[in-house]
Protein backbone atom coordinates (compact mmCIF):
# COMPACT_ATOMS: atom_id res chain seq x y z
CA UNK A 1 0.00 0.00 0.00
CA UNK A 2 1.21 3.51 -0.93
CA UNK A 3 0.46 6.04 1.81
CA UNK A 4 0.02 9.76 1.18
CA UNK A 5 -0.94 12.87 3.08
CA UNK A 6 -3.73 13.59 0.62
CA UNK A 7 -5.48 11.90 -2.30
CA UNK A 8 -7.26 14.02 -4.92
CA UNK A 9 -9.51 12.31 -7.45
CA UNK A 10 -9.91 14.49 -10.54
CA UNK A 11 -7.63 17.02 -12.23
CA UNK A 12 -10.09 19.83 -12.92
CA UNK A 13 -10.73 22.09 -9.93
CA UNK A 14 -9.07 19.37 -7.85
CA UNK A 15 -5.73 20.71 -9.09
CA UNK A 16 -6.20 23.76 -6.86
CA UNK A 17 -6.18 21.44 -3.85
CA UNK A 18 -3.15 19.58 -5.24
CA UNK A 19 -1.22 22.85 -5.73
CA UNK A 20 -2.00 24.07 -2.22
CA UNK A 21 -0.98 20.75 -0.70
CA UNK A 22 2.30 20.64 -2.60
CA UNK A 23 3.05 24.19 -1.48
CA UNK A 24 2.66 22.98 2.11
CA UNK A 25 5.08 20.08 1.51
CA UNK A 26 2.49 17.29 1.48
CA UNK A 27 2.86 14.07 -0.44
CA UNK A 28 -0.11 13.94 -2.82
CA UNK A 29 -1.66 11.21 -4.94
CA UNK A 30 -3.53 12.50 -7.99
CA UNK A 31 -5.96 9.99 -9.51
CA UNK A 32 -6.81 10.89 -13.11
CA UNK A 33 -7.17 8.49 -16.00
CA UNK A 34 -7.07 11.44 -18.36
CA UNK A 35 -7.29 13.68 -20.08
CA UNK A 36 -6.07 16.08 -17.40
CA UNK A 37 -7.78 19.38 -16.87
CA UNK A 38 -11.33 18.22 -16.23
CA UNK A 39 -14.48 19.04 -18.17
CA UNK A 40 -13.70 22.76 -18.46
CA UNK A 41 -10.48 22.33 -20.42
CA UNK A 42 -11.30 19.23 -22.42
CA UNK A 43 -14.97 19.29 -23.40
CA UNK A 44 -16.62 22.20 -21.61
CA UNK A 45 -15.89 25.89 -21.16
CA UNK A 46 -12.67 26.27 -23.14
CA UNK A 47 -13.42 24.32 -26.34
CA UNK A 48 -17.06 25.35 -26.56
CA UNK A 49 -16.20 29.06 -26.22
CA UNK A 50 -13.43 28.68 -28.80
CA UNK A 51 -16.21 27.57 -31.15
CA UNK A 52 -18.84 30.04 -30.03
CA UNK A 53 -16.70 33.15 -30.46
CA UNK A 54 -16.54 32.86 -34.26
CA UNK A 55 -20.29 32.18 -34.22
CA UNK A 56 -20.77 35.42 -32.26
CA UNK A 57 -18.64 37.27 -34.81
CA UNK A 58 -20.83 35.96 -37.62
CA UNK A 59 -24.06 36.95 -35.87
CA UNK A 60 -22.64 40.41 -35.19
CA UNK A 61 -21.95 40.85 -38.89
CA UNK A 62 -25.40 39.57 -39.82
CA UNK A 63 -27.14 41.76 -37.24
CA UNK A 64 -25.22 44.84 -38.35
CA UNK A 65 -27.88 45.61 -40.96
CA UNK A 66 -30.01 46.95 -38.09
CA UNK A 67 -27.51 49.80 -37.63
CA UNK A 68 -27.03 50.48 -41.33
CA UNK A 69 -24.02 48.29 -42.02
CA UNK A 70 -24.46 45.70 -44.75
CA UNK A 71 -21.71 43.13 -45.04
CA UNK A 72 -21.30 39.67 -46.50
CA UNK A 73 -19.42 36.69 -45.09
CA UNK A 74 -17.30 35.29 -47.90
CA UNK A 75 -16.43 31.98 -46.25
CA UNK A 76 -16.65 30.09 -42.99
CA UNK A 77 -13.63 27.84 -42.54
CA UNK A 78 -15.14 25.12 -40.35
CA UNK A 79 -12.03 22.86 -40.32
CA UNK A 80 -9.89 25.82 -39.22
CA UNK A 81 -12.33 26.72 -36.44
CA UNK A 82 -12.22 23.14 -35.17
CA UNK A 83 -8.44 22.78 -35.45
CA UNK A 84 -7.86 26.11 -33.69
CA UNK A 85 -10.07 24.94 -30.83
CA UNK A 86 -8.19 21.65 -30.54
CA UNK A 87 -4.78 23.29 -30.57
CA UNK A 88 -5.73 25.51 -27.62
CA UNK A 89 -7.10 22.53 -25.67
CA UNK A 90 -4.09 20.34 -26.45
CA UNK A 91 -1.65 23.10 -25.50
CA UNK A 92 -3.38 23.66 -22.17
CA UNK A 93 -3.49 19.93 -21.48
CA UNK A 94 0.19 19.45 -22.35
CA UNK A 95 1.24 22.29 -20.08
CA UNK A 96 -0.75 20.82 -17.18
CA UNK A 97 0.66 17.32 -17.77
CA UNK A 98 4.21 18.66 -17.73
CA UNK A 99 3.54 20.54 -14.49
CA UNK A 100 2.20 17.41 -12.80
CA UNK A 101 5.06 15.22 -13.99
CA UNK A 102 7.67 17.75 -12.86
CA UNK A 103 6.37 17.89 -9.29
CA UNK A 104 8.22 15.32 -7.19
CA UNK A 105 5.66 15.43 -4.34
CA UNK A 106 2.81 14.38 -6.67
CA UNK A 107 2.29 10.79 -7.78
CA UNK A 108 -0.04 10.55 -10.75
CA UNK A 109 -2.18 7.41 -10.92
CA UNK A 110 -3.43 7.18 -14.51
CA UNK A 111 -6.14 4.57 -14.04
CA UNK A 112 -9.66 4.91 -12.72
CA UNK A 113 -9.94 4.26 -9.01
CA UNK A 114 -12.55 2.92 -6.64
CA UNK A 115 -12.91 2.83 -2.88
CA UNK A 116 -12.13 -0.51 -1.27
CA UNK A 117 -12.00 0.56 2.39
CA UNK A 118 -12.04 3.64 4.62
CA UNK A 119 -9.63 6.18 3.12
CA UNK A 120 -8.33 3.52 0.76
CA UNK A 121 -8.56 3.35 -3.03
CA UNK A 122 -7.50 0.89 -5.67
CA UNK A 123 -6.18 2.34 -8.94
CA UNK A 124 -5.15 -0.33 -11.42
CA UNK A 125 -3.01 -2.73 -9.39
CA UNK A 126 -2.04 -0.08 -6.84
CA UNK A 127 -3.57 0.39 -3.39
CA UNK A 128 -3.33 3.93 -2.01
CA UNK A 129 -4.51 5.54 1.22
CA UNK A 130 -4.50 8.94 2.91
CA UNK A 131 -6.13 10.56 5.98
CA UNK A 132 -7.85 13.06 3.66
CA UNK A 133 -9.40 12.33 0.29
CA UNK A 134 -10.94 14.92 -2.03
CA UNK A 135 -13.48 13.67 -4.56
CA UNK A 136 -13.47 16.02 -7.54
CA UNK A 137 -14.25 13.43 -10.18
CA UNK A 138 -16.78 15.52 -12.12
CA UNK A 139 -19.70 14.51 -14.29
CA UNK A 140 -20.41 13.35 -17.82
CA UNK A 141 -23.22 13.48 -20.34
CA UNK A 142 -26.49 11.89 -19.26
CA UNK A 143 -27.71 9.69 -22.09
CA UNK A 144 -31.43 8.95 -21.71
CA UNK A 145 -32.60 5.38 -22.47
CA UNK A 146 -34.30 6.29 -25.76
CA UNK A 147 -35.09 3.22 -27.90
CA UNK A 148 -32.90 3.14 -31.00
CA UNK A 149 -30.61 6.00 -29.94
CA UNK A 150 -27.53 3.85 -29.34
CA UNK A 151 -28.03 1.92 -32.58
CA UNK A 152 -28.48 5.10 -34.63
CA UNK A 153 -25.44 6.76 -33.08
CA UNK A 154 -25.18 10.18 -31.50
CA UNK A 155 -22.80 12.93 -30.42
CA UNK A 156 -22.41 14.35 -26.92
CA UNK A 157 -20.51 17.35 -25.59
CA UNK A 158 -17.25 15.37 -25.81
CA UNK A 159 -17.51 13.57 -29.15
CA UNK A 160 -18.92 16.63 -30.94
CA UNK A 161 -15.49 18.21 -30.60
CA UNK A 162 -13.95 15.47 -32.74
CA UNK A 163 -15.99 16.01 -35.90
CA UNK A 164 -14.25 17.40 -38.97
CA UNK A 165 -17.19 17.71 -41.34
CA UNK A 166 -20.02 20.13 -40.69
CA UNK A 167 -23.32 18.22 -40.63
CA UNK A 168 -25.94 19.54 -43.03
CA UNK A 169 -28.64 18.98 -40.43
CA UNK A 170 -28.63 18.34 -36.69
CA UNK A 171 -31.22 17.44 -34.06
CA UNK A 172 -30.27 18.47 -30.52
CA UNK A 173 -32.04 16.56 -27.75
CA UNK A 174 -32.26 18.99 -24.85
CA UNK A 175 -32.90 22.73 -24.62
CA UNK A 176 -30.61 23.50 -21.69
CA UNK A 177 -27.40 25.50 -21.78
CA UNK A 178 -25.40 22.93 -23.78
CA UNK A 179 -28.19 22.48 -26.32
CA UNK A 180 -28.67 26.23 -26.74
CA UNK A 181 -24.97 26.98 -27.02
CA UNK A 182 -24.35 24.31 -29.65
CA UNK A 183 -27.60 25.20 -31.39
CA UNK A 184 -26.22 28.74 -31.76
CA UNK A 185 -22.86 27.47 -33.00
CA UNK A 186 -24.06 24.98 -35.59
CA UNK A 187 -26.88 27.14 -36.94
CA UNK A 188 -24.39 29.96 -37.44
CA UNK A 189 -22.01 27.63 -39.27
CA UNK A 190 -24.82 26.81 -41.70
CA UNK A 191 -26.29 23.60 -40.28
CA UNK A 192 -30.07 23.19 -40.24
CA UNK A 193 -30.71 22.80 -36.50
CA UNK A 194 -33.72 21.49 -34.59
CA UNK A 195 -33.71 21.63 -30.78
CA UNK A 196 -36.17 19.37 -28.96
CA UNK A 197 -36.63 20.31 -25.31
CA UNK A 198 -38.67 18.23 -22.86
CA UNK A 199 -39.40 21.10 -20.45
CA UNK A 200 -42.12 23.68 -21.17
CA UNK A 201 -39.50 26.41 -21.54
CA UNK A 202 -36.02 26.72 -22.98
CA UNK A 203 -33.24 27.06 -20.36
CA UNK A 204 -35.55 25.76 -17.69
CA UNK A 205 -33.56 27.16 -14.76
CA UNK A 206 -33.69 30.77 -15.98
CA UNK A 207 -36.29 33.43 -15.28
CA UNK A 208 -39.38 32.84 -17.49
CA UNK A 209 -39.20 36.36 -18.92
CA UNK A 210 -35.62 35.70 -20.03
CA UNK A 211 -36.58 32.33 -21.46
CA UNK A 212 -39.29 33.85 -23.64
CA UNK A 213 -36.77 36.26 -25.15
CA UNK A 214 -34.24 33.48 -25.78
CA UNK A 215 -36.83 31.33 -27.53
CA UNK A 216 -37.99 34.24 -29.66
CA UNK A 217 -34.49 35.29 -30.79
CA UNK A 218 -32.93 31.86 -31.12
CA UNK A 219 -35.89 30.66 -33.17
CA UNK A 220 -34.96 33.12 -35.91
CA UNK A 221 -31.99 30.92 -36.77
CA UNK A 222 -33.17 27.41 -35.94
CA UNK A 223 -36.23 25.38 -35.03
CA UNK A 224 -36.69 25.37 -31.26
CA UNK A 225 -39.47 23.22 -29.81
CA UNK A 226 -40.21 22.90 -26.10
CA UNK A 227 -42.56 20.38 -24.41
CA UNK A 228 -41.33 17.68 -26.80
CA UNK A 229 -40.29 14.34 -25.31
CA UNK A 230 -38.18 12.14 -27.57
CA UNK A 231 -39.72 8.66 -27.78
CA UNK A 232 -37.64 6.78 -30.35
CA UNK A 233 -34.81 7.08 -32.87
CA UNK A 234 -34.54 5.18 -36.16
CA UNK A 235 -32.38 5.20 -39.27
CA UNK A 236 -34.25 5.50 -42.56
CA UNK A 237 -32.58 5.85 -45.95
CA UNK A 238 -29.34 7.04 -44.39
CA UNK A 239 -30.97 9.65 -42.16
CA UNK A 240 -31.66 9.63 -38.44
CA UNK A 241 -35.34 9.99 -37.61
CA UNK A 242 -36.37 11.19 -34.17
CA UNK A 243 -39.94 10.67 -32.97
CA UNK A 244 -41.00 13.14 -30.29
CA UNK A 245 -44.27 13.54 -28.44
CA UNK A 246 -45.65 17.05 -28.17
CA UNK A 247 -46.86 17.11 -24.58
CA UNK A 248 -49.25 19.96 -25.35
CA UNK A 249 -51.32 18.12 -27.98
CA UNK A 250 -50.20 14.49 -27.27
CA UNK A 251 -49.28 13.94 -30.92
CA UNK A 252 -46.03 12.29 -32.00
CA UNK A 253 -44.03 14.12 -34.67
CA UNK A 254 -41.00 13.00 -36.68
CA UNK A 255 -37.83 14.99 -37.30
CA UNK A 256 -35.07 14.02 -39.73
CA UNK A 257 -31.39 14.96 -39.59
CA UNK A 258 -27.94 13.80 -40.59
CA UNK A 259 -26.74 13.81 -36.98
CA UNK A 260 -28.02 13.86 -33.38
CA UNK A 261 -26.45 15.70 -30.44
CA UNK A 262 -27.59 14.60 -26.97
CA UNK A 263 -27.62 17.46 -24.46
CA UNK A 264 -30.14 16.07 -21.97
CA UNK A 265 -28.27 16.82 -18.77
CA UNK A 266 -25.35 15.55 -16.73
CA UNK A 267 -24.72 12.56 -14.49
CA UNK A 268 -22.24 12.07 -11.68
CA UNK A 269 -19.02 10.12 -12.19
CA UNK A 270 -19.40 8.67 -8.70
CA UNK A 271 -20.49 5.34 -10.18
CA UNK A 272 -16.88 4.82 -11.30
CA UNK A 273 -15.37 5.74 -7.93
CA UNK A 274 -17.93 3.84 -5.82
CA UNK A 275 -17.64 5.98 -2.66
CA UNK A 276 -20.60 4.11 -1.20
CA UNK A 277 -18.20 1.23 -0.50
CA UNK A 278 -16.72 3.29 2.29
CA UNK A 279 -20.07 4.55 3.55
CA UNK A 280 -20.17 7.90 1.76
CA UNK A 281 -23.79 9.00 1.28
CA UNK A 282 -25.12 9.80 -2.18
CA UNK A 283 -28.55 10.83 -3.38
CA UNK A 284 -30.76 8.84 -5.76
CA UNK A 285 -29.10 10.39 -8.81
CA UNK A 286 -25.61 9.47 -7.62
CA UNK A 287 -24.48 12.95 -6.56
CA UNK A 288 -22.19 12.88 -3.53
CA UNK A 289 -23.84 14.50 -0.50
CA UNK A 290 -21.74 17.04 1.43
CA UNK A 291 -22.39 19.38 4.34
CA UNK A 292 -21.82 23.14 4.40
CA UNK A 293 -18.08 22.49 4.83
CA UNK A 294 -17.92 20.23 1.72
CA UNK A 295 -17.26 17.19 3.90
CA UNK A 296 -19.13 13.94 3.32
CA UNK A 297 -20.62 11.95 6.17
CA UNK A 298 -17.27 10.13 6.41
CA UNK A 299 -14.72 12.32 8.28
CA UNK A 300 -11.74 13.19 6.13
CA UNK A 301 -13.52 12.54 2.82
CA UNK A 302 -14.48 15.71 0.97
CA UNK A 303 -16.19 16.41 -2.35
CA UNK A 304 -16.45 19.40 -4.64
CA UNK A 305 -17.34 20.46 -8.17
CA UNK A 306 -19.74 18.75 -10.52
CA UNK A 307 -19.73 15.48 -8.56
CA UNK A 308 -21.89 17.07 -5.83
CA UNK A 309 -24.43 18.24 -8.44
CA UNK A 310 -25.10 21.70 -7.01
CA UNK A 311 -23.68 24.60 -9.06
CA UNK A 312 -21.93 22.97 -11.98
CA UNK A 313 -19.67 25.82 -13.06
CA UNK A 314 -15.88 25.83 -13.12
CA UNK A 315 -15.65 29.11 -11.23
CA UNK A 316 -17.81 27.62 -8.46
CA UNK A 317 -15.70 24.46 -8.36
CA UNK A 318 -12.55 26.58 -8.03
CA UNK A 319 -14.15 28.41 -5.10
CA UNK A 320 -15.19 25.11 -3.51
CA UNK A 321 -11.65 23.81 -3.89
CA UNK A 322 -10.32 26.71 -1.82
CA UNK A 323 -12.99 26.20 0.84
CA UNK A 324 -12.29 22.47 1.00
CA UNK A 325 -8.56 23.08 1.30
CA UNK A 326 -9.10 25.55 4.13
CA UNK A 327 -11.29 23.08 5.98
CA UNK A 328 -8.85 20.21 5.53
CA UNK A 329 -6.05 22.23 7.10
CA UNK A 330 -7.80 24.39 9.71
CA UNK A 331 -9.73 23.56 12.86
CA UNK A 332 -11.91 26.64 12.41
CA UNK A 333 -13.94 25.62 9.39
CA UNK A 334 -15.43 27.86 6.72
CA UNK A 335 -18.91 27.34 5.28
CA UNK A 336 -19.57 27.55 1.56
CA UNK A 337 -21.54 30.60 0.51
CA UNK A 338 -23.77 30.06 -2.51
CA UNK A 339 -25.93 33.19 -2.18
CA UNK A 340 -24.39 34.87 -5.24
CA UNK A 341 -23.27 32.18 -7.68
CA UNK A 342 -23.12 33.74 -11.16
CA UNK A 343 -23.49 31.91 -14.45
CA UNK A 344 -23.76 32.64 -18.15
CA UNK A 345 -25.11 30.84 -21.20
CA UNK A 346 -23.22 31.77 -24.35
CA UNK A 347 -26.00 31.31 -26.84
CA UNK A 348 -27.65 33.97 -29.01
CA UNK A 349 -28.78 36.05 -27.22
CA UNK A 350 -26.35 35.67 -24.33
CA UNK A 351 -27.90 34.98 -20.91
CA UNK A 352 -26.54 35.52 -17.41
CA UNK A 353 -27.92 35.28 -13.90
CA UNK A 354 -27.03 35.42 -10.23
CA UNK A 355 -28.91 34.73 -7.00
CA UNK A 356 -32.67 34.29 -6.73
CA UNK A 357 -35.23 34.56 -9.47
CA UNK A 358 -38.53 36.27 -8.71
CA UNK A 359 -40.21 32.88 -8.17
CA UNK A 360 -37.40 31.70 -5.87
CA UNK A 361 -37.78 34.79 -3.71
CA UNK A 362 -41.53 34.23 -3.41
CA UNK A 363 -41.03 30.62 -2.33
CA UNK A 364 -38.44 31.74 0.23
CA UNK A 365 -40.96 34.17 1.70
CA UNK A 366 -39.20 37.43 0.84
CA UNK A 367 -41.12 40.66 0.33
CA UNK A 368 -39.47 42.00 -2.79
CA UNK A 369 -39.29 44.81 -5.29
CA UNK A 370 -38.79 43.95 -8.97
CA UNK A 371 -37.02 46.20 -11.45
CA UNK A 372 -36.99 45.74 -15.21
CA UNK A 373 -35.25 47.66 -17.99
CA UNK A 374 -34.77 47.05 -21.71
CA UNK A 375 -31.43 47.75 -23.35
CA UNK A 376 -33.15 50.28 -25.60
CA UNK A 377 -34.04 52.42 -22.58
CA UNK A 378 -30.45 53.66 -22.50
CA UNK A 379 -28.53 55.44 -25.26
CA UNK A 380 -25.91 52.74 -25.80
CA UNK A 381 -28.58 50.07 -26.11
CA UNK A 382 -30.38 52.12 -28.75
CA UNK A 383 -27.09 52.66 -30.59
CA UNK A 384 -26.54 48.90 -30.59
CA UNK A 385 -30.10 48.27 -31.83
CA UNK A 386 -30.52 45.80 -28.97
CA UNK A 387 -34.28 45.48 -29.29
CA UNK A 388 -34.50 42.30 -27.22
CA UNK A 389 -31.91 43.00 -24.50
CA UNK A 390 -33.39 42.99 -21.00
CA UNK A 391 -32.37 43.23 -17.32
CA UNK A 392 -34.44 42.14 -14.33
CA UNK A 393 -33.47 42.64 -10.68
CA UNK A 394 -34.91 41.27 -7.45
CA UNK A 395 -34.42 43.33 -4.27
CA UNK A 396 -35.59 42.74 -0.68
CA UNK A 397 -38.18 45.42 0.02
CA UNK A 398 -37.20 46.45 3.54
CA UNK A 399 -33.40 46.30 3.39
CA UNK A 400 -32.61 47.04 -0.25
CA UNK A 401 -30.54 43.87 -0.30
CA UNK A 402 -29.96 42.57 -3.82
CA UNK A 403 -31.34 39.04 -4.01
CA UNK A 404 -30.89 38.30 -7.70
CA UNK A 405 -30.44 39.57 -11.22
CA UNK A 406 -31.08 38.19 -14.72
CA UNK A 407 -29.77 39.56 -18.01
CA UNK A 408 -30.38 38.58 -21.62
CA UNK A 409 -28.60 40.33 -24.46
CA UNK A 410 -25.12 41.36 -25.60
CA UNK A 411 -22.48 41.48 -22.84
CA UNK A 412 -24.84 39.76 -20.38
CA UNK A 413 -21.96 37.99 -18.62
CA UNK A 414 -20.10 41.28 -18.08
CA UNK A 415 -23.22 43.10 -16.88
CA UNK A 416 -24.15 40.41 -14.36
CA UNK A 417 -20.70 40.56 -12.81
CA UNK A 418 -21.42 44.10 -11.58
CA UNK A 419 -24.40 42.76 -9.63
CA UNK A 420 -22.23 39.93 -8.27
CA UNK A 421 -19.75 42.42 -6.80
CA UNK A 422 -22.56 44.33 -5.10
CA UNK A 423 -24.03 41.10 -3.70
CA UNK A 424 -20.67 40.31 -2.10
CA UNK A 425 -20.17 43.77 -0.59
CA UNK A 426 -20.64 44.32 3.15
CA UNK A 427 -24.36 45.09 3.09
CA UNK A 428 -25.19 43.41 -0.23
CA UNK A 429 -27.51 46.29 -1.05
CA UNK A 430 -27.97 48.66 -3.97
CA UNK A 431 -26.72 51.84 -2.24
CA UNK A 432 -23.21 51.79 -3.85
CA UNK A 433 -24.84 51.56 -7.26
CA UNK A 434 -27.26 54.41 -6.58
CA UNK A 435 -24.41 56.62 -5.29
CA UNK A 436 -22.06 55.84 -8.17
CA UNK A 437 -21.64 57.84 -11.34
CA UNK A 438 -22.11 55.64 -14.39
CA UNK A 439 -20.23 56.46 -17.58
CA UNK A 440 -22.59 57.68 -20.27
CA UNK A 441 -23.25 56.25 -22.73
CA UNK A 442 -22.50 52.64 -21.76
CA UNK A 443 -24.57 49.49 -21.63
CA UNK A 444 -23.89 49.46 -17.84
CA UNK A 445 -26.59 52.11 -17.56
CA UNK A 446 -29.26 49.50 -18.26
CA UNK A 447 -28.40 47.70 -15.01
CA UNK A 448 -28.73 50.97 -13.11
CA UNK A 449 -31.98 51.68 -14.93
CA UNK A 450 -33.44 48.38 -13.74
CA UNK A 451 -32.63 49.24 -10.12
CA UNK A 452 -34.13 52.72 -10.43
CA UNK A 453 -37.41 51.23 -11.67
CA UNK A 454 -38.05 48.98 -8.67
CA UNK A 455 -41.73 48.33 -8.12
CA UNK A 456 -43.89 46.37 -5.70
CA UNK A 457 -45.23 43.06 -6.90
CA UNK A 458 -49.02 42.89 -7.24
CA UNK A 459 -50.55 41.96 -3.87
CA UNK A 460 -47.14 42.18 -2.20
Amino acid sequence: MDKFDLIVVGSGAGMHVVSNAVHEGMRVALVEQGPVGGTCLNNGCVPSKMLIHPADVIRTIQDATAVGVKAEIAEIDFPLIMSRMRSVVESGRKHLEQSIEAEENVTWYRNTAEFIDNHTLKSGDKIISAPNIVIASGARALIPPIPGLKEAGYLDNSSVLNINKLPESLIIIGAGYIGCEYGHFFSTMGTKVTILGRSPQVLNNEDPEVCRIVKKVLSRDLKLLTSHEVMEVEIRVGEKVVSAKNMDDNHVYEFNAEEILVAAGRRSNSDILKPEKTGVNMDKQGWVIVNEYLETNRPGIWALGDVIGKHMFRHTANYEAEVAWHNITNERKEKVDFHAVPHAVFTHPQVAGVGLKESDAAVAGYKVLIGRAKYTEVAKGRAMAEEDGFVKVVVEKESGKILGCSVVGSNAAELIQQAVYLMNAEYQDLEPLIKSQVIHPTISEVLVKAFTKLQNLPNA
